[in-house]
């Protein structure tokens, strides 16, 4: 009896002696963390509280999400919705000022910055990229695509499917490029968004810089031509099929690997990114804090994937409602941080912004007032 006791309280006096350790190691782990967190810019600042919405690009949808989640994990009384309503929605949104930012696949036009002051309380809305990802060209074609094979095309063959002068997937035209692959007499079929898109505006730059003579509509956010209907959905899901998405909407689907000079390259992040990291800012803007890349579609770089977009968080320099204000800053020095880009590369599979950039894309968002 008397050693069960003896045992018992060697026990408890043991269990004491570890609650203690574990105290002490739990007091050293939190001044450990106190200490390193005061050396983050991020935990310095106030937290931001509220709720916000934004509205647009729907290619930004997965990256958006984790943002929200990342940004969320620091300002956990910030209420973040954003609607993927499609660019030219996001941006006409904003400026009726329902929005605290627009997402966008295409930089805002100027009879929008000047529209812009009517929302802003200083100055006129800026755009500055915070997504980087190649446009795939998608397809769905028995015994190709099923078998995890790419099509390669040139930039006219592209344009003249997408323009309806193309309407076999055996076509000489395909079938020269493609000659150790067994094309079916299968009619194409062409899917485009039907909406108004910074995603098709994208796109269709493409042939507008490169093949021209084969795309003579005008620059457009809103499909210019009669040929093909649908969404990303329906290249899933009929045989045949044809279309366009951002790279985080590809899925199981083919992708066609496009010619850049003597090669055809396929799609990735890294090959999107050489086409940024060989252009240059468009200079021609109007309006303060602007960064819009003019895209060098016509890129002859190793390895480059020349179909790319580049989509834009578009805020105020200043608000109306402060918080808002000190929202919009918090927000994009998020999203441009090295941590936001790396949150929107693990959920969408986009590029990191190149370094180049960095210290305008600072310059410009230090110029929102928070005080």
């Amino acid at each position: 009896m008397q050693k069960n006791i003896l045992v018992r309280s060697i026990a408890a006096l043991s269990g004491i002696v570890m609650l203690a350790s574990v105290a002490a190691c739990g007091d050293n782990t939190a001044t450990t963390t106190d200490n390193s967190s005061s050396s983050d810019s991020t935990s310095k600042s106030t937290p931001i509280s509220g709720n916000f919405s934004g509205a647009g690009a729907s290619s930004q949808q997965a990256a958006v999400e984790a943002w929200i989640a990342g940004f969320q994990g620091t300002n956990p009384e910030a209420k973040i919705a954003y609607n993927p309503s499609g660019s030219g929605a996001g941006v006409q949104t904003f400026l009726t000022g329902a929005t605290a930012w627009a997402g966008s696949d295409k930089a805002l036009a100027d009879d929008e910055v000047e529209q812009s002051k009517s929302v802003c309380t200083e100055g006129t809305a800026f755009d500055v990229p915070v997504y980087i990802s190649p446009i795939a060209v998608v397809f769905n074609l028995k015994g190709v695509s099923d078998a995890g094979k790419h099509i390669n095309m040139d930039a006219a063959t592209i344009a003249k499917i997408f323009d309806g002068k193309i309407t076999k997937w055996n076509d000489p035209a395909i079938a020269d490029q493609n000659k150790d692959l067994k094309l079916p007499d299968t009619a194409i079929t062409v899917v485009h968004r039907s909406d108004k898109s910074g995603t098709t505006q994208n796109f269709v730059s493409y042939f507008k810089d490169v093949t021209p003579d084969n795309w003579t509509y005008d620059l457009s956010e809103n499909w210019p031509n009669e040929v093909g209907q649908g969404v990303i959905s329906t290249v899933k899901q009929a045989d045949g099929t044809i279309g366009y998405a951002d790279f985080s909407q590809v899925g199981d689907l083919g992708t066609v690997a496009v010619k850049v000079g003597d090669k055809y390259n396929e799609i990735s992040a890294e090959a999107g990114s050489k086409v940024i990291g060989d252009s240059k800012q468009d200079d021609t803007v109007k309006g303060d804090n602007r960064i819009v890349i003019k895209i060098n579609h016509a890129t002859e770089a190793e390895g480059a994937y020349p179909i790319v977009l580049v989509s834009y968080d578009i805020v105020c320099p200043a608000y109306k409602d402060t918080k808002q204000t000190e929202f919009a800053k918090a927000w994009l020095t998020y999203v441009t941080s090295d941590e936001g880009q790396k949150a929107a590369q693990d959920a969408a599979g986009t590029a990191p912004l190149p370094s180049s950039l960095k210290s305008e894309i600072t310059k410009s968002i230090e110029a929102i007032k928070t005080k």
